[in-house]
């Protein structure tokens, strides 16, 4: 799927494809609650004390998701074309976010507001089961990545994060993939280093 130029209706598509079987008719629920968003390289989605009351699924650029601790600049996450990002206890609990969403690159995303996709929800089974596969996803992916950082070493953190979005291991700047991976940039360094050996042995 192409991810330059694409209309509301091709969002919803793909996130049907992706969630959720839809009719016709929930296509257009679908298509009618997306709000397209842009951002510049270095704008932020979302600020550190802001409600987050969307989820995001980011059609064309890279996003970072990070915070702040002991003075130290942390890499939660990050995201590629086809892929959603949120910050999940503030969009539920409706409180003011610790972490912070800026664009990596020029971004284009979709928004789902909340609000609309759960009203949406209520009256629409479809569509309640994409809003719930959508979270499923979400946590799903922060278990993995959570186990990742608890048992795995260096080197299969890095195989692992190539393997699972190779994009994002050549877009995104090397500090933020380390940190990513809790590891410091000289490590990473290393590791990179020895897996482009074993991949010319």
């Amino acid at each position: 799927m192409t991810t330059i130029g694409l209309t509301p209706r091709d969002v919803a598509r793909e996130l049907a494809r992706r969630y959720s079987t839809m009719t016709h008719d929930e296509l257009d629920v679908l298509e009618s609650i997306l709000v397209p968003m842009k951002f510049q390289k270095g704008e932020f989605i979302i600020k550190e004390g802001e409600i987050c009351k969307n989820i995001y699924w980011v059609v064309k650029g890279l996003v970072r998701q990070f915070y702040f601790k002991n003075g130290k600049d942390l890499t939660e996450y990050m995201a590629t074309e086809n892929t959603i990002c949120m910050c999940i206890e503030s969009l539920f609990r409706e409180k003011p976010t610790n972490l912070q969403i800026v664009a990596l690159e020029p971004t284009i995303i979709y928004a789902l507001p909340k609000a609309a996709l759960e009203q949406q929800a209520i009256k629409n089974v479809n569509i309640q089961m994409l809003y719930r596969k959508i979270l499923e996803e979400s946590l799903i992916f922060s278990q993995i990545h959570a186990d990742m950082l608890r048992f795995e070493s260096a080197q299969d953190r890095y195989a692992k994060l190539v393997k699972r979005n190779p994009q994002l291991v050549l877009r995104a700047p090397l500090v933020y993939i380390a940190s990513y991976l809790q590891m410091t940039p000289e490590t990473l360094s290393r590791v990179r280093t020895s897996a482009l050996l074993e991949d010319k042995d």
